[in-house]
């Protein structure tokens, strides 16, 4: 069953073999993610993650805490460049963001929350914020 070829990709292979460069994709784009794949660990006193963002420069990466809600939010901006004495003739510019929210289990204390990006990894170091969350109330 497995050796069977589906028919999406018959017609691809048609159109690739009978009309080159009529069908061109995309040179762009191809660096920002679909979704931001992450592994979430509790540690003691908090938790990490470690978030795949690769092809992102830092300063487009944004990180929000809102409670126990983690926002990730990364844009991509591609241009290319002419130089003196090129001849131009195809010119693409690719702009794309992708985000993801997730929920954890107690409170973030924003305060001491750390992010480090390096090597396409954004590794987030997120303290539980400290005292009770649950305040129980006197009833009169």
């Amino acid at each position: 069953m497995n050796s069977l070829v589906s028919r999406n990709s018959l017609l691809d292979d048609f159109f690739r073999d009978f009309t080159p460069g009529y069908f061109v994709k995309p040179l762009h784009g191809d660096n920002l993610p679909a979704q931001i794949k992450v592994d979430v660990k509790e540690v003691e006193g908090g938790y990490t993650v470690n978030a795949e963002i690769p092809g992102v420069n830092k300063d487009d990466i944004h990180v929000g805490i809102d409670g126990n809600v983690i926002t990730l939010r990364a844009e991509v901006k591609q241009e290319d460049k002419k130089t003196e004495g090129e001849k131009v003739l195809r010119s693409e510019r690719y702009y794309g963001a992708v985000s993801r929210s997730f929920q954890l289990p107690a409170e973030i204390d924003p305060s001491a929350a750390k992010a480090k990006y390096e090597n396409g990894v954004l590794a987030l170091t997120l303290p539980r914020k400290s005292g009770p969350s649950v305040k129980r109330l006197t009833v009169e």
